[in-house]
């Protein structure tokens, strides 16, 4: 588990962010923190093969992290066993951080992503975190 301090350099040392599972939907909170995070002066990228071409947050959104271009930190918006998969694709896209929201939990990637040096959060959120410490 990250300390505070490192939470707090991930997220003052981050600039552009993949956001996997990104929604549409206004009510949704993928589509929630990831408006968010572009109002707090991210570059975020919504990724979502189901949408991939449309319009979203002033990027156009693609299909997969390997279309994304290079981005510092991988947001994960998909169920736990899923994450694997996505953080996988972090590591081979060369992701500084991988970010996995609240509920989102997969020990087995943490570890992969860590040899491979890659930072890991887990079960949090980055609009959750970033107004508790004060950024």
């Amino acid at each position: 588990m990250p300390t505070d301090t490192e939470i707090r350099d991930i997220l003052t040392s981050v600039k552009t962010i993949a956001l996997v599972g990104w929604s549409p939907k206004p009510d949704r909170p993928s589509h929630g923190v990831a408006a968010f995070l572009k109002r707090r002066g991210y570059r975020v990228i919504p990724v979502n093969p189901g949408q991939a071409g449309q319009e979203a947050l002033g990027e156009t959104v693609v299909a997969s992290l390997a279309e994304a271009g290079p981005v510092d930190m991988v947001d994960i918006f998909r169920r736990s066993e899923e994450a694997g998969a996505v953080v996988d694709q972090a590591i081979a896209v060369g992701a500084k951080v991988v970010w996995m929201q609240l509920g989102v939990v997969d020990e087995a990637a943490a570890l992969r992503a860590r040899a491979a040096g890659v930072q890991v959060v887990m079960n949090r959120c980055p609009a959750i975190e970033i107004p508790r410490l004060g950024l």
